[in-house]
């Protein structure tokens, strides 16, 4: 390898390393100014927020009170603010009479970590769609002006232990009842929506509003993987950037569903007859801010379908399983981040089914991605044996590689075209131990996306990592290390060592003394990468390790006990014996080897002249 290939490497290295540093975090002075801005508009608009309420408000024992029409007579009375739950074995839904919207649900069955004073993470009661600044209202245009049901007051006309019904009566006349049935043991709502006496101008608009939650560790990672996500009729699942501002519209496109959804977690609107149309937008806050990110969407719903009649939709709150989002048959699974193309596929039908049939009969999740590692092992062993048995034949013809480099020891560029004429004569080509490894990166790079996005790695520990689908803080460090962080990941560490072990014992069969560069190159990727993944999830990491372990004993194991030496010289020497075939690869780049020793030679003779 020349040096201007190594400085393009190095380059392309330093710029992915760059470009992931400053895309995901601002610089540290960046960062206090935005808190010291924020903070300051925060509190303005506190104050502002607090003059307006107490101007144009009227308050009833700290409670919220505005005026409103009842029902039963029409006079005027004072309605207060309240709440009724739905309850299951999974979770626990509150609901409040203002605008019948729902003001949190709590999920049971997870967690949600926060980190303490003294740096220590706690597990607190995990809830969704619970930040007050949330909306979800219809508006309507009527001939008497236009409704916006997010500011009414409804009245429980019916309640059992699993559904209520609410019913707000219009000042114009008319109302609008809004009904929520919660299915046992389901994340799942049965929600419906009625206008009775009303009529409506044009389509109905579903306007929402969702501030999402910290929920994760890892705020990187969760801030990367969410978004709003729709599927519009015949067409695949699409959505919103994760990474900036973005804004889709469906135009004339009928839309079957909207998820709001986190790395783990998701709210999903599913009507029973698609929107007409639809507006989805994700709105990125300041790193600083308490919010994730804002969500937003605008759902189009034929008036026809809702005035007098019942306009049904399902309602999922809760986890990201890939399995209950399945059941629904609409490809909601799709919002898990599982990657596209063929990255996407190898997750959905070759990782996740071998995770979860070794799920279904074994919960230590470290285990299962060591059995994961030695299964994929085992499927890609061909393509292994392949690049053992290149580096074997590597080994056999290392004496009369060692002849050539003593006969041209002056002349570099004639022992690699020596090189390749004996690579030729032998039958042997020096990448075979190259393509095999290539064909299996699609399988490594598919697992980046899969150990973030199952949220059965989520907060389970394995030996010191407490969340492998967050990196495992072994180490806090007392300074920050740009690049790096301020924290250090075993794990990531381990496999950089075992990577290095590796290198070792596969480069002995290599000859690289007319590319000396190429063997540091080995070692100095590892150290590169250690950069990337020292914040990428454990479960990710832990895989590679197990993986590099596995590597370094199939290698010591073929080199010793796989092959006979004695066989393969045999075989080497019959094919000296055999015919050579004009053309192929291993002529092309030996012709391209002589080309460019001449043009060295003519560059030489050209500077003499000068």
């Amino acid at each position: 390898m020349e040096r201007n290939h190594i400085i393009g490497f190095v380059l392309i290295f330093a710029v992915l390393f760059m470009w992931s540093e400053f895309f995901y975090k601002p610089t540290v002075v960046k960062k206090a100014q935005e808190k010291k801005m924020a903070d300051s508009l925060a509190l303005a608009e506190s104050k502002q927020l607090e003059a307006a309420k107490t101007a144009e408000m009227p308050v009833l024992k700290d409670s919220l009170s505005i005026s409103a029409t009842d029902s039963s007579g029409g006079a005027e009375m004072p309605i207060q603010e309240e709440f009724y739950s739905l309850k299951n074995k999974l979770s626990e839904i509150t609901i409040s009479n203002k605008g019948a919207k729902i003001s949190k649900v709590h999920v049971f069955n997870y967690k949600k970590i926060i980190v303490n004073a003294a740096g220590n993470e706690e597990k607190t009661d995990l809830y969704l769609l619970e930040d007050p600044k949330n909306k979800f209202e219809y508006r309507i245009e009527s001939p008497q002006g236009s409704i916006n049901t997010g500011l009414l007051f409804y009245k429980l006309e019916e309640q059992s232990e699993n559904q209520i019904r609410l019913r707000a009566t219009l000042p114009s006349g008319g109302s609008v009842v809004q009904t929520y049935r919660l299915r046992p043991d389901d994340y799942t709502l049965d929600y419906t929506v009625r206008l009775d006496g009303v009529s409506a101008q044009k389509d109905i608009v579903l306007y929402t509003e969702n501030y999402l939650d910290k929920i994760e560790k890892n705020y990187e990672y969760e801030r990367v993987f969410t978004s709003v996500y729709y599927k519009e009729v015949k067409e695949n699942a699409d959505y919103c950037s994760c990474r900036s501002d973005d804004l889709h519209d469906s135009k004339e496109k009928a839309v079957q569903w909207i998820s709001y959804s986190n790395q783990f977690f998701n709210s999903t609107i599913i009507p029973s007859a698609p929107f007409n149309t639809a507006q989805l937008e994700t709105v990125m806050l300041q790193e600083n801010s308490e919010d994730l990110k804002l969500l937003k969407s605008t759902a189009y719903i034929s008036a026809s379908s809702m005035i007098g009649k019942d306009f049904e939709m399902k309602y999922y709150i809760g986890p990201n399983e890939y399995d209950r989002l399945a059941s629904f048959e609409n490809h909601l699974q799709d919002i898990i981040p599982y990657g596209w193309s063929v990255f996407g596929t190898i997750n959905r039908y070759v990782i996740l089914p071998l995770f979860s049939f070794l799920n279904s009969f074994m919960g230590n999740m470290g285990i299962i991605i060591l059995l994961m590692t030695f299964i994929v092992k085992l499927v890609v062993f061909p393509l292994a044996y392949k690049m053992l048995q290149s580096q074997a034949k590597m080994t056999a013809l290392k004496p009369e590689i060692d002849k050539l480099k003593a006969k041209n020891k002056d002349d570099l560029q004639q022992q690699q075209v020596e090189t390749m004429k004996l690579y030729n004569e032998f039958g042997v080509n020096p990448l075979g131990g190259c393509f095999p490894l290539l064909l299996q990166m699609p399988i490594w790079i598919a697992l980046y996306r899969f150990f973030p996005a199952t949220i059965e790695f989520r907060q389970s520990a394995f030996l010191w990592a407490t969340d492998l689908t967050s990196y495992d803080e072994f180490l806090k460090l007392p300074f920050t290390i740009p690049f790096f962080g301020d924290t250090l990941s075993l794990f990531a560490f381990l496999w950089v060592i075992s990577t290095i072990v590796f290198t070792y014992y596969s480069s002995k069969s290599m000859d690289l003394s007319a590319n000396p560069a190429m063997l540091y190159m080995q070692y100095l990727m590892p150290l590169l990468f250690w950069f990337m993944f020292n914040k990428t999830a454990a479960g990710l990491t832990c895989y590679m390790f197990f993986s590099n372990i596995l590597n370094i004993a199939q290698t010591i194991i073929g080199k010793n006990y796989l092959f006979d030496h004695n066989k393969i010289r045999e075989k080497l020497e019959f094919n000296k014996s055999k015919p050579k075939k004009k053309g192929g690869f291993q002529e092309k780049l030996q012709e391209m080897i002589k080309e460019k020793q001449k043009l060295e030679i003519e560059k030489a003779k050209n500077q003499k002249k000068k």
